[in-house]
């Protein structure tokens, strides 16, 4: 490879990272090409974008981009492939569905909201994690709740004063 098409390759990579508000590294070495094809498939359906990397050139792109993810360098050995998304807990998700008829992908790390996590036994944690939407939701549900209890409260109110009116009423 000429060091221009490198250069190339590393621009892209940094952009792609500058962009992305979240991504995750794996392995996937071992997955014969069915299993690759059908793990792509899957992350195009999710909207996650996999491209598969040579580690010392995603080395260089992490150290250009705006990201601060130095942990991550111990983890660039062996076959690295980069999951790119919008959505923070989606590709831990779709690793650990697709884990359970595969042995791969393995989670080697993920930089999400500003946090890097390194290691298979973060996959849980990541899964966890709330998206944007769901939080915003969470907010809304919250703030409704106070004013549901308070107009339930008046419209039952209202019907044990219109009852008693109405027994009140019957009586003469």
């Amino acid at each position: 490879m000429k060091k221009s098409e490198k250069f190339e390759i590393i621009g892209s990579l940094t952009e792609q990272i500058n962009a992305s508000s979240h991504f995750y590294l794996t392995d996937i070495e071992s997955l014969n090409a069915a299993d690759t094809s059908a793990l792509r498939r899957l992350c195009n359906k999710q909207e996650v974008k996999l491209v598969v990397v040579k580690n010392t050139l995603l080395r260089k792109a992490i150290e250009a981009s705006d990201k601060n993810a130095e942990e991550l360098y111990g983890v660039l050995k062996g076959n690295t492939s980069i999951m790119f998304c919008e959505n923070a807990n989606t590709p831990a998700k779709l690793i650990k569905d697709f884990k359970k008829k595969h042995q791969k992908p393995i989670l080697k790390g993920a930089y999400v909201q500003e946090s890097v996590y390194v290691g298979e036994n973060q996959l849980d944690v990541l899964i966890s994690i709330k998206s944007k939407n769901e939080l915003i939701g969470e907010v809304i549900g919250l703030l409704q709740s106070p004013i549901k209890n308070v107009l339930g409260g008046l419209q039952s109110g209202g019907n044990i004063i219109h009852g008693v009116l109405k027994t009140l009423g019957e009586r003469e």
